[in-house]
């Protein structure tokens, strides 16, 4: 029964998707998946208070923003193949790293249209409300622990190169991974891995973007692109062009030439920063930021010092 549903509501939904905005009839509905019109009225009403965005007339239903749905069906190969969509978890790492030890391939993503209990660094909560895109890479890279950092440097040096591309904005880096947009927070990452042995099993990148929802009064100095250019954006585009533009970036690790492209980016090197660790505080100019990732500042008195972990202000 629940499969039943399952697969009529797709059916519902690559209708209206194909439709591109337009109207499909009830009837079309109804024959499609083989229930009464009736029936197609609680399935619709059902994916509404779930939070589809359909829009129901006395001709039949449209999606509000087809451009924006992002089930697998509206995606085409390779893209297709890597996306596992949910309305709504507690966090996309998590059901993230339950797909990794169930066998999900390398570069898998999760993505949720809601978060109940997003996380950032060191714990703290990730306000994840509708309309942004809410992510998590799978990761298996065939590497031990201590290389696997790259692969956040990729991320957001990606991601940063992307949203510049997309909509001639000027997002930058900060490290060791959040996006900012002018002073604003635009973007934040976190990443997990779990071991066997003295190699990686799984790495998992998680990534949250504030794209049409409003973080304003939600979260401190956050901003969002819809805040920015003052219209809805598709974040299947921004989807799209992320992971292709990571995928590029990751073919070939070089692990001194990103963090290069890296620094090209960042907003970072040359403000004065505090970095918060579990127990400690660490305030300076940030100076540069080595081969390993790690941020190099100097203190007042001009010692250097190597900072591997921690949250980063911009004072």
């Amino acid at each position: 029964m629940v499969n039943k549903i399952k697969n009529r509501k797709e059916t519902i939904l690559k209708l209206l998707y194909r439709a591109d905005g337009g109207t499909v009839s009830g009837v079309k509905i109804s024959e499609a998946t083989q229930i009464s019109r009736v029936a197609v009225w609680k399935h619709i009403s059902a994916m509404k208070q779930s939070g589809f965005a359909i829009d129901s007339t006395p001709k039949g239903y449209a999606l509000s923003n087809p451009g924006d749905l992002l089930l697998p069906f509206c995606f085409d190969p390779p893209v297709r193949e890597q996306i596992y969509h949910f309305q709504e978890v507690k966090t996309t790492m998590d059901t993230a790293k339950t797909l990794a030890r169930e066998g999900a391939p390398h570069l898998s993503c999760v993505v949720a249209e809601d978060q109940t209990r997003g996380r950032g660094r060191l714990n703290r909560e990730w306000i994840s409300s509708r309309g942004g895109l809410w992510l998590s890479l799978i990761l298996k890279p065939s590497l031990p622990p201590p290389l696997v950092y790259i692969y956040n440097f990729a991320a957001s040096l990606s991601l940063s190169r992307v949203l510049n591309q997309l909509f001639d904005v000027n997002v930058s880096v900060k490290w060791p991974n959040d996006l900012l947009l002018g002073k604003e927070k635009l973007a934040g990452m976190l990443s997990e891995m779990e071991t066997r042995g003295d190699m990686v099993r799984f790495l998992i990148i998680g990534i949250g973007i504030n794209v049409n929802n409003d973080p304003g009064n939600k979260e401190f100095k956050a901003v969002s692109l819809k805040n920015i250019l003052k219209e809805t954006l598709s974040r299947k585009q921004i989807l799209i062009a992320f992971l292709t533009e990571f995928q590029n970036t990751i073919r070939e690790i070089n692990c001194p030439e990103i963090i290069n492209q890296w620094k090209k980016q960042t907003s970072t090197i040359g403000s004065r920063v505090r970095v918060e660790t579990f127990d400690k505080i660490y305030e300076g100019r940030a100076v540069d930021v080595d081969e390993t990732g790690a941020l190099i500042i100097e203190d007042d008195q001009q010692n250097h010092r190597k900072i591997i972990y921690g949250d980063c202000f911009h004072a």
